[in-house]
C-alpha cells in the first residue's frame, strides 16, 4: 500500500495536467453556452479507460521496485544487470551508477593491494626482529646480575609485543592457522606463566596456581596468547601482592591480581579496540589493543571472556573455556 501511494505521488503531475485540461474544456463549454454533460461524459470515460492503464503501469513499477530491492541486497560484484531502462532519466542514472561502481572497485582494489603490502611488510619485519632478540637473549643468559635480569624482563616484553603484531596480522588475514583439538589445559598455563617467571621473581610477586587435569577444546597457540596478554596486564598493574590462577570444574579459567583495579566506568569498555581507560591514560604506554585482541580470539575460539574488578583491590579476568561450537580436527 505504501508503494501504491508513492506511485500516485510520483504521477501527481500527470493527474494535475488531466484535471487542468478538464477545467479548460468545461470553461470553454460554459463560455459557448454548451451543455457540461458533453464534457463530463468523455471525462468519466477517460477515467474508466485510465484505470486499467494505471494498474498495468503500477504493476510494472512494482516489478521494477522489487528487482531494485534485490539488487540493493547484493554486493557490487554480484550485480549483473539493472532493470530495463524506462526513459532517458533511468538511462542516465544507470550510467552514473556504473561509473561509481567502477570507481569503487578500482579504489577497493587499490586499498586491498596496499593492505596486502602492509601486512607482508610487517610480517617480514616481525620475523626478522626475532633474530636480534634471540641473539640478545643468548648473551644475557651468560650473565647473572640485577641488570641482566632486568634486561631479560624487558626483552620478554619486546617479544610479547612482537608476538602481538603477528597475532594481529594473522587475525585479520584471509587464512588462519587454527588447530582445534582437545588439549590438556595445565601445560598451556604453565608455558604461559614460565615466560613471566623472571618478572615474578624480580618484583617479588607471589603466584598461586593449583595444577589441573582439565581438558579443553581449543587452539593451543591462540589460547596461550590470550593467557599471556592477561598475565601481562596483571603484572603491569600489580605493583605488589600476588596473582592467582584457578580453573573450576565448569572450565572457567580465572586470572586474579591484587593490583590497582579498574574504574567502574571503564570496566564495560576494556575489551573495545583502542580503549585504554583511566589506567591507560595514567600509564601513557597502553595501546588498548591487547584485551581487544583477546576478545576477538576468544570469540573465534568459541570462548567467553569477561572482567570483574574493584578499584585498589584487584581485577579478575574470567575465560570460559567450555566449548560447544567448534569441532575437533
Amino acid at each position: 500500500m505504501k508503494l501504491f501511494f508513492q506511485y500516485l505521488k510520483q504521477r501527481r503531475r500527470s493527474f494535475f495536467v488531466a484535471f487542468v485540461f478538464a477545467v479548460i474544456f468545461s470553461v470553454s463549454f460554459v463560455l459557448y453556452h454548451l451543455p457540461l454533460t458533453a464534457v463530463w461524459y468523455p471525462v468519466m470515460l477517460c477515467i474508466l479507460v485510465s484505470i486499467p492503464i494505471l494498474v498495468v503501469d503500477f504493476n510494472r513499477v512494482k516489478r521494477k521496485h522489487k528487482k531494485l530491492e534485490q539488487i540493493r541486497s547484493l554486493t557490487d560484484v554480484a550485480i549483473n544487470a539493472f532493470p530495463s531502462v524506462d526513459g532517458v532519466e533511468d538511462q542516465d542514472y544507470q550510467k552514473i551508477i556504473d561509473l561509481l561502481r567502477q570507481e569503487q572497485m578500482t579504489f577497493q582494489s587499490t586499498m586491498n593491494r596496499r593492505f596486502t603490502d602492509m601486512v607482508d611488510y610487517y610480517t617480514v619485519w616481525a620475523h626478522q626482529i626475532k633474530t636480534p632478540i634471540a641473539s640478545m637473549r643468548l648473551h644475557l643468559q651468560n650473565e647473572d646480575s640485577a641488570l641482566s635480569r632486568k634486561l631479560m624482563s624487558d626483552l620478554s616484553r619486546i617479544e610479547q609485543y612482537v608476538e602481538m603484531v603477528l597475532m594481529f596480522l594473522k587475525l585479520d588475514s584471509d587464512t588462519s592457522d587454527y588447530l582445534i583439538k582437545e588439549y590438556d589445559l595445565d601445560p598451556i598455563i604453565r608455558q604461559s606463566v614460565k615466560k613471566f617467571a623472571g618478572e615474578f621473581i624480580n618484583r617479588k610477586l607471589r603466584l598461586h596456581y593449583e595444577p589441573t587435569d582439565i581438558k579443553v577444546i581449543t587452539d593451543e597457540k591462540w589460547l596461550s596468547f590470550v593467557i599471556e596478554q592477561v598475565l601481562s596486564n596483571a603484572l603491569k598493574y600489580t605493583p605488589s601482592g600476588s596473582i592467582s590462577i584457578s580453573v573450576d570444574p565448569e572450565k572457567k579459567l580465572r586470572i586474579r591480581d591484587t593490583g590497582i583495579g579498574i574504574a567502574p566506568e571503564d570496566l564495560p569498555r576494556i575489551f573495545e579496540n583502542g580503549y585504554t581507560g583511566y589506567n591507560g591514560r595514567v600509564d601513557k604506554k597502553a595501546s588498548g589493543i591487547g584485551l581487544s585482541l583477546c576478545k576477538r580470539i576468544c570469540s573465534n575460539l568459541g570462548h567467553g571472556i569477561r572482567a570483574e574488578s574493584v578499584v585498589d583491590e584487584g581485577t579478575c579476568i574470567i575465560i570460559d573455556l567450555a566449548q560447544r561450537n567448534l569441532k575437533v580436527e
